[in-house]
């Protein structure tokens, strides 16, 4: 009996081991190369030392300019946020992502909440239209307010041949001494709908650069 007491402790170990030196940094800079990881980005300035930093990217095969109509309209009651629809209703976000562009939910502002459920949004800090969106803010833990400060940051950058990169740039700051016991299961969860996100905004945009007519599915 306790030798298997052992090996499972062992087995657990092992895992725990993976995750941390393996799994977790390589979800951490999904898609990203070293210059994007350690370079400045917008809204960096609003967390100056953070304890938990992310950042994803994509190519796209699309301009900046024909990719930022997308992360326009992100949002609950808005274009949604382009990844697993249905996980996160199953939280009750009440999430529809958009297929097309609607000019209605383009026009953003500092100031603005972005709503990522019908009762939890986050501030607009920092905008500027074409290149940059970065919210602001935390999810409230029922009546005691969130254990960090939080930014969320898109990044537009143009790349050669009519490509651009998309940054998505996460940065949490605890005020709480526990708090990374809650932002770390937090953080692997946000990796699987990141790159979700993340493939959702391109396929899009993709498919908008070349037109229904030549779109296929093959």
């Amino acid at each position: 009996m306790r030798g298997r007491c052992v090996a499972g402790a062992s087995v657990v170990g092992v895992a725990a081991a993976t995750y941390i030196f393996v799994a977790r940094p390589w979800q951490l800079r999904w898609g990203a190369r070293t210059q994007e990881c350690d370079a400045s980005l917008p809204g960096d300035d609003l967390i100056m030392s953070p304890d938990l930093t992310a950042t994803r990217a994509i190519t796209v095969r699309a301009s900046a300019d024909q990719v930022w109509p997308w992360i326009a309209q992100l949002g609950q009651g808005r274009g949604g946020f382009y990844s697993y629809d249905f996980l996160e209703n199953l939280a009750g976000c009440d999430i529809h992502s958009a297929d097309r562009i609607v000019p209605g939910w383009q026009d953003i502002k500092i100031g603005d909440v972005i709503k990522l459920a019908p009762a939890v949004g986050l501030d607009v800090a920092v905008l500027e239209p074409g290149r940059s969106l970065v919210l602001r803010g935390g999810i409230p833990i029922g009546n005691t307010a969130p254990p960090y400060d939080f930014t969320w940051a898109w990044v537009l950058r143009e790349e050669p041949h009519g490509t651009s990169r998309l940054l998505v740039r996460e940065r949490y700051a605890y005020t709480r001494t526990w708090a990374r016991f809650l932002v770390e299961p937090v953080e692997a969860v946000s990796f699987v709908m990141s790159q979700k996100m993340l493939r959702g905004i391109r396929d899009r945009a993709e498919r908008t650069r070349r037109g229904p007519r030549s779109w296929s599915p093959l």
